[in-house]
């Protein structure tokens, strides 16, 4: 008998480094505290791969594109009444461009609350200096600054 839980939702989303900046979103619901978060969403049944619905979320919600989505960290938590769990997979990216206008997507056409871009330093006390959720991402992040930008050094292959 198997005790693995089933998979309900999948998401992409972005450890987005242009430069020294780490890329984030801050999102502010009313009558809550704000968090912030990295670019990107759920799978949709029309995205053919995890990888498909990272470029298509980046698109969505900054208007970018990226160069490398390289895997980096992949944070399970449960999801919904039934014991079922959401997978949500990290890419470390390279920003290669970004364009706020062509932003679109139910984060831009009916938003719930606020959504503003925010570039961080890539630092312990960037990192640390908001509430990055999930806690799993954010103690992955300050334990390994070096070892995401490894991700994406030349000579990865």
């Amino acid at each position: 008998m198997s005790s693995a839980r089933p998979v309900v939702k999948r998401t992409a989303r972005a450890i987005l480094l242009d430069r020294d900046a780490l890329i984030v979103i801050k999102r502010t619901k009313p009558g809550e505290e704000p968090y912030w978060i990295t670019p990107g969403g759920g799978m949709e049944p029309e995205d053919a791969s995890v990888t498909a619905a990272l470029h298509r979320e980046l698109d969505e919600e900054l208007g970018a594109e990226v160069t490398h989505a390289v895997p980096a960290f992949v944070d399970t938590v449960p999801e919904g009444d039934e014991g079922g769990v959401k997978v949500q997979h990290f890419f470390v990216c390279r920003l290669a461009s970004m364009d706020l206008s062509r932003r679109h997507g139910p984060e831009v056409e009916e938003p719930s609350g606020e959504y503003e871009v925010v570039r961080l330093p890539f630092t312990p006390a960037g990192v640390d200096s908001v509430n990055v959720v999930p806690p799993a991402l954010r103690a992955y992040l300050r334990r390994n600054i070096e070892g995401v930008r490894a991700l994406l050094a030349d000579d990865l292959g």
